[in-house]
């Protein structure tokens, strides 16, 4: 397999559009790394790029330490799964495996080895005199997912492979992506705008916006320790609330004032929050930092007021309104609420977040960008 290394990559179309900018990314031998981020942030034209498929307008792309700028995709030593899984109706699954091992003049018997080989792995060797048309979304990623295994590339490429699967097959799917990285310790780069698989399926992830890279990290590294509010609101699901506050000082102490309620930031917070005092920030919690309070506890008791709840078995999501702002909560499902109920939420203020209202920056914290 291969180390991938994107260095001041940029992509720029006639008339001066930016797709992306400047991408510094290092992808390790045999590591799987997530591109993620909303549509039209530039993670495909990205990938694109390393596959061939897209023209470099700046910088430098090395596969396996060799200059790839000007190498035709057919000579990448890469294979790609697409979004359509671009399968050749008029021929058989097996066929569609062989295609592109055919054209390359690889041994009749090679070939019926790796296809049967890749078929095994992917459970599809009943399919293999079947035609597309007679396959299944999940059958047919399978296929090109097979498609790319047959050719022992130095790195594959998926692009947003599992957004024409349904909510149930997607979950099966993501499982059997990352098992397959496992069994073949591949180095793979995986694009898509859903942070759920991102989080589940990548050793690293690259977040994306506007065609910059935003943050590198960990899953947990993302998660725990955001940036900026894009990153902290794009990571996690339901999504970071984020509530404007004023920053006060009220009895030789630091709070941050919602209107409805008050919250005191820990020590080492309050201590970041000094040049803020008179300004509003963003206060930042997510749903599954918010701890119900049956009864108001001692300080940063936030009141508001149930407007929705979605009962999700394993646990509910409550929505809250504040005076001016709505909020979600996730709470254990044993605790009953009523639309129009008025209750009690209390932050975990060591894991809760402050963000800057002008350059979005998280405050409290020095993170590193990657």
């Amino acid at each position: 397999m291969a180390k991938v290394e994107l260095k001041g990559i940029g992509k720029v179309y006639d008339g001066g559009v930016r797709a992306v900018d400047n991408a510094n990314i290092t992808i390790e031998d045999k590591e799987f790394v997530i591109l993620v981020g909303p549509s039209g942030c530039g993670k495909s034209t990205t990938l694109r790029m390393v596959a061939g498929l897209e023209d470099i307008s700046e910088g430098e792309l090395y596969i396996d330490g060799e200059l790839m700028n000007d190498v035709p995709p057919k000579d990448r030593n890469i294979a790609m799964v697409f979004q359509n899984y671009a399968l050749y109706p008029h021929m058989t699954v097996y066929d569609n495996m062989a295609f592109g091992l055919k054209i390359r003049k690889v041994d009749k018997a090679e070939i019926d080895r790796r296809v049967k080989e890749a078929a095994h792995i992917l459970d599809i060797e009943k399919l293999l005199e079947r035609k597309p048309k007679a396959l299944s979304g999940g059958q047919r990623q399978r296929v090109a997912v097979g498609r790319a295994i047959v050719r022992n590339p130095k790195v594959f490429l998926f692009d947003e492979p599992l957004s024409n699967l349904d909510a149930k097959l997607r979950v099966q799917m993501r499982a059997e992506i990352s098992g397959l990285h496992h069994r073949l310790e591949a180095t793979m780069i995986y694009v898509t705008h859903d942070q759920v698989e991102a989080l589940t399926m990548g050793d690293k992830i690259v977040v994306m916006k506007d065609g910059k890279i935003q943050q590198i990290g960990s899953p947990l590294y993302l998660y725990n320790h955001p940036i900026n509010k894009f990153v902290a609101g794009f990571i996690g699901s339901p999504p970071m609330n984020f509530i404007s506050v004023k920053i006060a000082e009220k009895n030789g102490r630091l709070v941050a004032d919602e209107g409805s309620f008050e919250i005191t930031p820990t020590k080492e917070q309050a201590e970041s929050l000094k040049n803020y005092i008179g300004k509003e920030v963003f206060f930042g919690i997510r749903p599954e930092d918010l701890t119900y309070a049956p009864s108001p506890a001692a300080e940063n008791n936030m009141q508001m007021k149930v407007s929705i709840i979605e009962p999700l078995g394993a646990e509910t999501h409550l929505y809250l309104a504040t005076s001016t702002q709505q909020i979600i909560a996730r709470t254990d499902p044993s605790n009953t609420f009523k639309i129009g109920q008025e209750v009690c939420f209390v932050p975990n203020m060591e894991k809760s977040k402050f963000f800057d209202k002008e350059t979005e920056k998280n405050i409290c914290e020095e993170v590193k960008p990657s």
